[in-house]
């Protein structure tokens, strides 16, 4: 099993080494095509999730008696195998890169609504008040100061799903598009631990430095905070 354009795997030798920096050496193009296939699926997944989800978290705010219905849907939908959901896209979409895609946005969904409504639920009802006392309307209230507090919330929200969503991509192995799954997947085949290690370490560098991405940019859309703490 291999990566799309990408050349055959070379293994060092008979050795069955934890790590091998030579495997590295010899397959740094199929890596780098897995883990760029890998962070694609990650970010396009995760943007996709939090478009459709921060909206429904807003209905949600906005009107209580969806709230049930909406958790509930995204709960629901969460709980889905992954073998399951790609059998029921398969005769509308095929199977392939978007199969994945719209099962990583799914099981994306649950983490941002929670996180956002939890978020919108932490402002102060006098903030409100002061921006009603304003002028501001529901919709111009939510955009220039609700969102802006709910920040962390949201943050925090993306930061768990995109984490989540590093481990859920290499699940799209069973469908020929899983980024490190793949070489996860071959090193089993092959019985290779150093390609096992690779890919493994691989992801779990990719899921740290894609949390501390989003901690960044929560700490610079949020100066306020800094001041507070300090």
């Amino acid at each position: 099993m291999s990566l799309p354009d990408s050349p055959p795997l070379a293994y060092a030798s008979s050795a069955n080494p934890w790590f091998s920096w030579q495997y590295v050496h010899d397959n740094s193009a199929t890596l780098v095509a897995a883990l760029r296939e890998h962070a694609s699926l990650t970010v396009e997944a995760v943007v996709l999730a939090a478009i459709v989800a921060i909206p429904l978290a807003v209905l949600a705010h906005w009107y209580h008696r969806s709230t049930g219905p909406i958790l509930a849907l995204s709960g629901v939908l969460y709980t889905i195998p992954s073998l399951a959901l790609f059998a029921v896209l398969a005769p509308f979409i095929g199977i392939g890169r978007g199969t994945v895609l719209i099962g990583l946005v799914i099981y994306a969904l649950l983490v941002i609504v929670r996180n956002t409504l939890a978020g919108l639920g932490q402002v102060p009802d006098d903030v409100r008040e002061a921006a009603r006392g304003m002028g501001y309307g529901r919709f111009a209230s939510l955009i220039r100061i609700e969102l802006p507090l709910a920040l962390p919330g949201i943050i925090t929200g993306l930061r768990l799903a995109t984490v989540s969503t590093v481990a859920l991509t290499t699940v799209g192995v069973l469908v020929g598009h899983g980024g490190l799954g793949q070489l996860i997947t071959t090193g089993f085949h092959a019985n290779y631990r150093a390609e096992i290690t690779t890919a493994t370490v691989l992801a779990v560098v990719l899921a740290l430095v894609l949390d501390l991405l989003l901690a960044g940019a929560g700490r610079l859309l949020t100066p306020w905070l800094r001041r507070r703490a300090s």
